[in-house]
């Protein structure tokens, strides 16, 4: 917990053909043997990640992956896995060995800069291999042209030309996606949010969960005061206060204890709808909401978590959901979930998606997901906002989000 979530770090992909070199560049930039280097065509097979500090850049992700050429019934598989990468990647580093610019064919790499452009992800390339092969400023400047980016030349055996990537990474990424705030634009210095925070069996035990710890990181950073108190306790402390607080965030699954405790005046929502808004699109998950009204019998519902748990007996994505959303709309419904990095390529079945409140995903990840799912027709929202919605407070906890709520309630198709 002291360091910064792998969900809120930029995340860099390394990409190539086999023996490009990008276990070496990942192994130059960390100044560790982070990843396995080999003669060996074929030794990275599963994504490899490292975090680190790239300052100023910050807390950032290095992920290796295998060879884009590999071949035969299992390389396919792992080229595949490396391509899924791109839906979390931040920014890009492509590597060349100096052998592939001499021989002149780049259509590979070419191909896959098109992705990186399709996809909107910066990208710059690395030339590695340079004391090897001597590259002439002419076929840079072709190699430039023809991948659209900077191109940097490395030799990871001497560590010459390492510096200049990091500065080339560092000036195209962009910053971390993630700096924008939770909840500190709703607050004033000074204010007073208080966060509900229920300790059950599905806590886990000695500490808080990554959405609570972060949110509270984000309200002192804005120089605003966090009150933290379980549901039992909320409604003698709001009492026992000198000011009334500004907001109430409150975990989604207490939701309706809360807003009865909640004085009307004061503003309520919920850690699951603050990270709808951080890294989804609040308003793209409002029209989910909106659709639930005309679900049919047998209709498909996908629930989507980012991570792997273990479940309980009255496990929110596979019990609480499941029965609320039977009760609400009368229907048989059938259900599916999907947990950590799996996700349909095919959404075509379902009717709608669910998404966890996606704490351990980028938000590259979410809003990856959430264009999918706009662009196979298929309407998306979360757990926090279903909940609300379920429990009739929706329109309660949409109060601090005004554009939203307009979406919410009709004003805005």
């Amino acid at each position: 917990m002291n360091e910064t979530a792998r969900g809120q770090r930029l995340h860099i992909g390394f990409f190539g053909r086999m023996n490009a070199g990008k276990s070496s560049l990942v192994n130059a930039v960390t100044g560790q043997e982070t990843a396995l280097v080999s003669e060996t065509p074929g030794t990275t097979t599963d994504p490899v990640y490292k975090n680190m500090e790239l300052l100023p850049a910050g807390p950032i992700v290095l992920i290796d992956t295998a060879g884009l050429d590999d071949s035969g019934e299992l390389g396919e598989k792992r080229v595949k896995r490396s391509l899924e990468v791109l839906e979390k990647c931040d920014f890009a580093v492509i590597a060349i060995d100096g052998r592939t610019v001499k021989e002149g064919d780049l259509n590979r790499e070419i191909r896959l800069s098109e992705r990186f452009q399709e996809k909107q992800i910066p990208y710059i390339a690395a030339l590695t291999r340079a004391d090897v092969y001597d590259v002439p400023n002419a076929e840079i400047s072709r190699v430039q042209a023809a991948l659209k980016a900077p191109v940097a030349r490395v030799s990871c055996r001497t560590g010459a030309g390492v510096e200049l990537l990091k500065r080339l990474i560092i000036e195209n990424a962009g910053g971390n996606p993630a700096a924008d705030t939770i909840a500190g634009d709703l607050l004033k210095p000074g204010d007073l949010a208080v966060l509900v925070v229920p300790i059950d069996n599905a806590a886990p035990k000695g500490r808080l969960i990554l959405p609570q710890v972060q949110t509270i990181r984000d309200i002192l950073d804005h120089d605003a005061q966090a009150l933290v108190v379980k549901e039992r306790e909320l409604a003698v402390s709001l009492r026992g206060l000198s000011k009334k607080p500004k907001i109430v965030i409150t975990d989604s699954q207490v939701f309706q204890k809360v807003a009865a405790d909640t004085p009307p005046d004061v503003l309520l929502t919920s850690f699951s709808i603050l990270f709808a808004r951080y890294k989804g699109d609040l308003e793209l998950y409002m029209k989910g909401i909106r659709k639930i009204r005309d679900l049919k019998d047998g209709d498909r519902i996908l629930i989507a978590e980012g991570c792997t748990h273990h479940v309980q007996s009255d496990d929110i994505g596979t019990v609480k959901i499941p029965r609320w959303l039977r009760e609400l709309t009368g229907k048989d419904l059938r259900f599916e979930k999907v947990s950590g990095q799996c996700f349909p390529d095919d959404l075509s079945d379902y009717a709608l998606v669910v998404n966890c409140g996606s704490c351990m995903l980028t938000r590259r990840e979410v809003q990856n997901r959430l264009a999918f799912s706009e662009g196979a027709g298929v309407p998306a929202t979360n757990y926090g906002m279903l909940i609300a919605h379920v429990f009739g407070i929706l329109d309660r906890a949409l109060e601090p989000f005004p554009v939203a709520k307009a979406v919410w309630n009709g004003d805005i198709y």
